[in-house]
Formats: structure tokens, C-alpha cells, sequence
């Protein structure tokens, strides 16, 4: 399978992966930013994709920034549809209480992984099937 890139900026990277057979391809900035304490971001990566039918792009946060700077995407997954052809940006969250964490242009913010879907047509129906599971929502498997 092809994942089709553009740069859309003279700064853009192309993704990459880090180490053979990673599923996710790191995704860099293509400008410079800053998120002060609490503070979150768009921050473009100057590409755009083109993911295959019958896949999606799952744009995900990067370990290592959560862990190190608390750094952590606020819609993660981000979702990038088939037939979205625009520039890929990354919605930053810092969770830092005190620190400014800054972004230069080329440092790896999240990562992208291209994961097939099912594409499922909308049934209505009076009554679905019973489960074990039931109606059981937040917390009803215990701890």
C-alpha cells in the first residue's frame, strides 16, 4: 500500500518511521509554536495525505512528549478520512501546570497511522440483539 504525500510548505518533512516494521510515521512541524501552561494549539505540519478508500489516517500523540513535557493531543485519536485532501495539523494540549513548551519547525509532534475501517451501512431498528455486556457503560467492568 502507497500513502500519497504533498508538501505543502517549503518546511514540511515527510512523514517517517522512527525504526523498520513501526506502525505509526512520525509527523513534524512545519512552524514554529509555543503552548504556555494549560494552553493548546494548532500546529500545521505543511502536508497533505491522501489515505487509501477503505482506510482512515489516526493522527496520535507521541509517548515520549507526554511523558517528558505532558504534551498530549486533545482530540487523540485525530482522524483524517479518505477523502480529506487538506493540510494535516495536530491540536497540542500542554498539561504542564508551569512550563512553556516550545515547537521548532522539523521536531516529530505526533504520529500518523493508516488503519482500515469498516465502512457500515445505518440500520434503524426497533430492538437490538441482547449481550452479556448489556447496557453497561463507564466503569461497569469494576476496577
Amino acid at each position: 500500500m502507497e500513502l500519497r504525500v504533498m508538501r505543502l510548505s517549503d518546511e514540511a518533512q515527510l512523514p517517517q518511521r522512527a525504526h523498520d516494521g513501526d506502525a505509526g510515521l512520525d509527523l513534524c512541524a512545519a512552524e514554529a509554536a509555543h503552548l504556555g501552561p494549560g494552553e493548546r494549539w494548532s500546529v500545521g505540519t505543511g502536508i497533505a495525505v491522501e489515505v487509501p478508500d477503505g482506510h482512515a489516517g489516526l493522527v496520535l500523540p507521541r509517548s515520549g512528549l507526554a511523558r517528558e513535557h505532558g504534551i498530549a493531543l486533545v482530540n487523540s485519536p485525530g482522524l483524517i478520512d479518505a477523502g480529506y485532501r487538506g493540510e494535516v495539523r495536530v491540536l497540542l494540549l500542554n498539561t504542564d501546570p508551569a512550563e512553556t513548551f516550545r515547537i521548532a519547525v522539523g521536531d516529530r509532534i505526533a504520529q500518523l497511522v493508516i488503519s482500515p475501517v469498516a465502512i457500515a451501512d445505518v440500520v434503524e431498528a426497533e430492538a437490538l440483539r441482547e449481550s452479556a455486556r448489556g447496557d453497561g457503560g463507564f466503569g461497569s467492568s469494576g476496577r
